[in-house]
Order: structure tokens, then sequence, then C-alpha cells
């Protein structure tokens, strides 16, 4: 005879309920809707500081006041002559760049040397697509139509912030 046919048959253990759950459970349930509503309370707070870092920018005081008068200066709207209105973005561009490059001597460049000049000060703004900056100014009855003076004006405003 075999000893292990002696042996009694295995009990079989009692089956395992889920409730109550164990007392560290209890804690944790009262716990974690506290701690959502904690991040959520959280959740507008720290993308806002992150957003307000980036646009939070400071320009030197000679760049606020270059942007100040590109502002300022009146645009050639309703088919108006915009010579007036080159001359003058070309002489804020001349005197901005006198003050942050002077040993460059940009005075004295004129035409595609000078938008080149100012396309390797900030390859951004792209200014040697807009040839009518420089010749612009010489071109009798020169005009251009609004969506012409908004690129040019934003693209001088890159480069004013950009540049380096």
């Amino acid at each position: 005879m075999n000893p292990l046919d002696q042996l009694q048959p295995l009990i079989a253990p009692p089956p395992v309920s889920a409730w109550p759950p164990a007392p560290g459970w209890w804690l944790l349930a009262a716990l974690l809707p506290v701690a959502l509503w904690g991040l959520w309370r959280l959740r507008g707070r720290i993308p806002q500081r992150r957003r307000e870092r980036r646009t939070e920018v400071r320009l030197d005081p000679l760049r606020q006041a270059a942007l100040h008068e590109l502002e300022q200066l009146p645009k050639p709207y309703d088919d108006a002559p915009a010579g007036p209105w080159l001359q003058q973005l070309n002489a804020l561009l001349k005197r901005l760049c006198l003050a942050h490059y002077p040993n460059d001597h940009c005075e004295t460049l004129s035409g595609r040397a000078w938008l080149a000049f100012l396309d390797n000060r900030c390859p951004a703004a792209g200014l040697t697509r807009w040839m009518v900056l420089v010749d612009g100014a010489y071109r009798p009855q020169c005009r251009l139509d609004d969506k012409a003076i908004a690129g040019l004006q934003q693209a001088i405003d890159i480069w004013v912030r950009k540049h380096v």
C-alpha cells in the first residue's frame, strides 16, 4: 500500500471577497478626490506661467523706440505713393544698424548689398524678398497694395526684434 493514499483530500481555501476592503484602501479612497481636486486647481496655473515667461521678452530701449517709431510711420494706404514711407523705413533701419553695428560701415551699403546685410543679421525676417524697400523710393509713382504694406511692416518688425 502506498503511504500517499492515506492522506486526507485537500481542502479548498474559502473564496476571497472584495468587500470590505482592507483598512489602507479606505484612506486611499478618502484622499483620491482631494488629490484630484488639487490637481484640477493647479492645471490652469502652471501652463499659464510658462506662457507668460515665453512671451515676456525684454527688448532694449533702442529696439523699443524703433518699434514705436515703426508703428507711428504713416503707411501708404489708398493708392498713396509709397516712396516716402520706404525712405523712412530705410532711414530707421540705417539708424538702428549704425547703433548696433558701428564698425560694419553699413551706412555705405545700398541696393542688394544692403538687403543682404540686413538678411545676414536676421534671416527670419526675409528682407531680401523686399527689393522694393531699396528701389521703391526711386521709382516714380511707386504704389503698394495693402498686403505688401502689411508684409513689409511685419518683416521689418521681425528684423528689429530678432536681429543679432
